[in-house]
């Protein structure tokens, strides 16, 4: 659940509200299952924030966890069953996710009624007896660290008994036998489909969730007709993902100037900004000495100092950012190895340019015969490879342009470093990063855009947080953008008053400038056809009607977890309690940027007649609103339904969001928008006296609209009497 803007991981997640991450989570599994393949949901549950993540301990009321951080989790195993749970790495209230008895058995199997298999995280089992005891079935990955030997002894002095093991056993055969249907051989080689329709629907799920954020003098969508700079640090790039082990590497990526630059043709370009928080990686600048890009990595069991060592494995690499956890030869028989990495870089302008090594291990990088970074001795602790990484160390050179240097870097594996790196993920092989590119004067970079900008009809910026900035194993330290960004955007604003700002993020982010700008696009990370979506958006060939999943604070102190957000002492305080996102700031009608579910379109809508009945059995509640297309173009709005109890016997939100429904209209057409919501799981909330939920007699308001801050219609249903419930 995404607490606050500052998780990493909030990209990953659906949303700050439970009901629509469970509703998201839901259908997501069911698209996987539906091929055979078992969805696996994590993580379970409170791995909110990634400080200390393996050591922290989330203190967490039972109210809490049961309406805010369970309840995804619960809506998805109602409505999807997936096959496989993963275990969170954090404690909740003192106990180890992997070791916690009483949410794995006594909530999810017990309660719930699941009947799959239960994982951990990658690293993330801790103990043998008391995970195999609270419902662990399998460590991972494997071949084991904890288990193996130490579940042997722990069952020869009866600390785990016969059934228990076989219990654990049988739900790893389970989930072997069912998807073992699929014919799918072992150890078979990755594949993708990269086809002109799996493109063009990537492509239209990323335009659709594009969310029109602002569009003051319809600055959008822009004109071909009319000339365009497009401008900022995240143009060239292709930010389609966050960082960590969600990232994988895209067959092919769009970047937005060139989806921009397919839809017009003359096109100009001005950096303005650099946005990277570690430097480019450093193999798109290099090629192999047989002419491929990347480098060459060679593998050996010896140091560099054995001038007689010969290497056992050459690997080609096309991205210097290189992860070895997983990483086997047969040859290779120790924790302890070596890596030469080896390529030629022949720069394109003379200048310095600036390299950088981050590692999980020990590293020295040598630009010609130049030592220029050496983190072999006093390396500090960063937040690179899950936060086993140190920090990014850099040195300068001076390079001519078509001059052709030699790459050459030492590696070795993690257990070559004496760093301390206490709550972080241990990790074997380790890793290693290198990067580099030329030197730029900010100052310099935005004068050269905003000259350009008084040179065009239009302008766009690209700009935001990309992989570097929203990465698993560290969290955000700020909601500022990075480096000159903001400086840039108000620079360019002033100089051409149709400027659009396009912002890739997962969460939240500062806007200074938001006043000065007409017009703003939300395009998070949009995948493969990032560009594409994007071009698509502003140009108008696709009319927005993404929503936000989540509230944009003005700046982080105004967000309910900026006072416990990180781990102190071990430990994190989840002070919000059920305060999360809308429901803290409509609480304590504190203003937001932009608000829960907000989202423009190039046209308009009107919702209309809202009508609310109760089904014969009194469970379903079915909402039914008209919906008609005031405008000139076709369009699609979503209809929100939220939830409010008129006297609640304790403190509760305004409202929650219940239900949706998303309308295609064309202009002047009208449609009739019908959201089924359980009664139950809209009016009820966790008795922590009764250990149940309690749905109370009394009356509930439906509220709809079309954002949390906006729900014109009100209606009405009635509970008669109070009562209990568990389960689903």
């Amino acid at each position: 659940m995404q607490r606050g803007p500052l998780g990493r991981r909030g990209f990953e997640s659906f949303s700050e509200d439970p009901f629509l991450a469970g509703a998201m989570s839901a259908a997501t599994v069911d698209g996987i299952q539906s091929t055979g393949v078992a969805a696996t949901i994590k993580h379970f549950v409170c791995n909110d924030q990634e400080h200390e993540r393996q050591a922290v301990d989330s203190i967490v009321s039972e109210r809490a966890i049961r309406e805010i951080y369970l309840m995804p989790f619960q809506i998805a195993q109602r409505d999807a069953q997936p096959m496989a749970y993963m275990t969170a790495y954090n404690r909740v209230n003192g106990v180890h996710m992997s070791d916690n008895k009483k949410i794995l058995q006594g909530i999810l199997r017990d309660e719930w009624g699941f009947d799959g298999l239960v994982m951990s995280d990658w690293f993330g089992t801790y103990t043998s007896a008391d995970s195999v005891n609270a419902g662990l079935d399998l460590e991972m990955p494997g071949p084991p660290r904890v288990r193996g030997q130490q579940t042997l002894i722990a069952h020869s002095v009866r600390k785990i008994s016969d059934d228990t093991i076989d219990e654990r056993v049988r739900k790893v055969l389970e989930l072997v036998n069912k998807v073992d249907k699929l014919n799918i051989p072992e150890n078979a080689p990755e594949r993708s489909i990269d086809s002109p329709e799996t493109s063009k629907a990537l492509r239209n799920v990323a335009a659709s969730g594009l969310v029109l954020m602002k569009n003051e003098k319809n600055v959008l969508p822009l004109k071909k007709e009319q000339s365009l700079a497009v401008i900022g640090p995240n143009a060239k790039i292709a930010a389609y993902a966050g960082g960590g082990s969600a990232n994988l590497r895209p067959y092919y990526a769009v970047t937005p100037l060139e989806g921009i630059s397919a839809q017009k043709s003359d096109v100009k370009y001005s950096l303005g900004a650099v946005g990277y928080r570690s430097l480019p990686v450093l193999s798109y600048l290099t090629k192999t000495k047989d002419g491929d890009r990347g480098l060459t990595a060679r593998f050996f069991k010896e140091p560099p100092t054995d001038k007689s060592r010969k290497h056992v494995d050459e690997v080609h690499v096309e991205a210097s950012d290189i992860l070895l956890s997983d990483y086997k030869h047969p040859e290779i028989t120790s924790d302890t190895f070596y890596m030469d990495l080896e390529g030629i870089l022949t720069p394109e302008e003379s200048g310095e340019y600036i390299f950088g090594v981050s590692v999980c291990g020990t590293a020295k990088l040598f630009i010609g015969d130049k030592l220029v970074v050496d983190n072999t001795e006093n390396q500090r602790q960063g937040d690179t490879f899950f936060g086993s990484g140190t920090v990014e160390e850099t040195g300068t050179m001076q390079l001519e342009a078509g001059k052709s240097y030699q790459v050459y870097l030492q590696f070795g594996s993690s257990t070559t470093s004496n760093m301390k790196t206490p709550g972080a993920t241990v990790m074997a092989g380790g890793g290693v990063r290198v990067g580099g590119t030329k030197q730029t004067d900010p100052q310099v970079e935005i004068e050269k855009a905003v000259v350009l900008a008084k040179e065009v009809d239009q302008v766009v910026v690209i700009a935001g947080l990309n992989g570097d900035w929203e990465s698993e194993g560290y969290d955000r330290r700020h909601m500022d953008l990075p480096g000159y960004t903001d400086a840039l955007i108000s620079a360019v604003a002033a100089a051409n008053p149709n400027t659009a700002v396009v912002m890739q993020s997962g969460t939240p982010v500062c806007m200074p400038w938001i006043d000065e700008v007409p017009a703003l696009v939300h395009a998070w990370y949009g995948g493969n056809e990032t560009g594409n979506a994007i071009a698509d958006v502003i140009f108008g060939t696709v009319n927005p009607s993404g929503k936000l999943s989540l509230s944009f604070p003005v700046r982080n102190e105004d967000n309910p977890a900026f006072l416990n957000f990180r781990s102190e002492r071990g430990r994190a305080l989840y002070g919000e309690d059920v305060y999360i996102g809308y429901r803290f700031y409509e609480k304590t009608k504190r203003d937001v940027l932009f608000p829960f579910g907000h989202g423009l379109s190039y046209t308009s809508f009107d919702i209309s007649n809202l009508q609310v009945t109760d089904d014969d059995a009194g469970e379903k509640i079915t909402i039914k609103v008209d919906v008609k297309n005031t405008g000139a173009l076709e369009g699609a709005q979503v209809v929100q339904v939220y939830v409010s109890q008129r006297h609640p016997s304790i403190n509760r939100p305004p409202k929650e969001l219940k239900g949706f429904a998303k309308v295609l209209l064309k202009p002047g057409e009208v449609r009739q928008a019908t959201v089924h919501v359980s009664k139950k799981y809209a009016a009820s909330f966790w008795d922590e006296l009764k250990d149940a939920w309690i749905m109370e007699k009394d009356e509930y308001d439906v509220l709809v609209g079309d954002s949390s801050a906006s729900t014109p219609l009100q209606g009405s249903f009635k509970v008669g009497e109070t009562s209990w419930w568990k389960g689903l």
